[in-house]
């Protein structure tokens, strides 16, 4: 795994010992910062379920302004410190090891808004849904803010629509998809 472009590009990063991450493969991640890219420059990067931090440090090689990491899992944090520090991106990131809720509800209290949030929850155990439930009424984004979820391919989102959410568009891979929103 590594890091495929901007000022970061082709630094190996490290992935978190054992089976509680799943790293988002190289030729995935290179498809998702494709679609991306044009929301990257200047933007503020909050993800959610950060495993190794893989996604958060393509964004901000790619040009954000700055990322939140919120992992719960300490050796997946020592891992995102590892990456953030071999890649010499620490300075534009802060590191939440602590419950996406909690999270955001820390991230509310200290005024923060991002233009981009993607998650990677475990798959199928329904995070994904109450995050976004717990995102419509959270000041941590705005009407503007792109939303990216990664899940097993049988995730379901019919409920996007009437929790407030546009389905903007739907990558599908061999093993996995994005859902891309905004807040209608």
């Amino acid at each position: 795994m590594r890091v495929i472009a901007g000022k970061a590009r082709r630094i190996q990063l490290k992935t978190a010992p054992g089976m509680g991450t799943r790293p988002t493969t190289d030729r995935i991640k290179e498809t998702l910062f494709n679609i991306l890219q044009p929301e990257l420059y200047s933007a503020r990067f909050l993800d959610l379920f950060s495993g190794s931090g893989a996604i958060g440090i393509e964004a901000l090689s790619r040009g954000c302004e700055m990322a939140v990491f919120v992992e719960n899992n300490s050796a997946a944090v020592e891992c995102i410190r590892d990456n953030l520090k071999c890649t010499k991106l620490s300075e534009d990131a802060v590191i939440m090891q602590k419950d996406v809720y909690a999270a955001i509800q820390q991230l509310e209290s200290e005024g923060k808004c991002f233009d981009i949030v993607f998650m990677d929850p475990p798959y199928d155990c329904f995070h994904e849904k109450k995050v976004l439930e717990r995102l419509l009424s959270s000041s941590v984004i705005h009407k503007e803010t792109l939303i990216v979820v990664e899940a097993s391919l049988s995730t379901d989102f019919s409920y996007a629509e009437s929790y407030g959410y546009t389905v903007l568009r739907e990558k599908i891979y061999k093993t996995n998809k994005h859902i891309f929103l905004r807040i209608k």
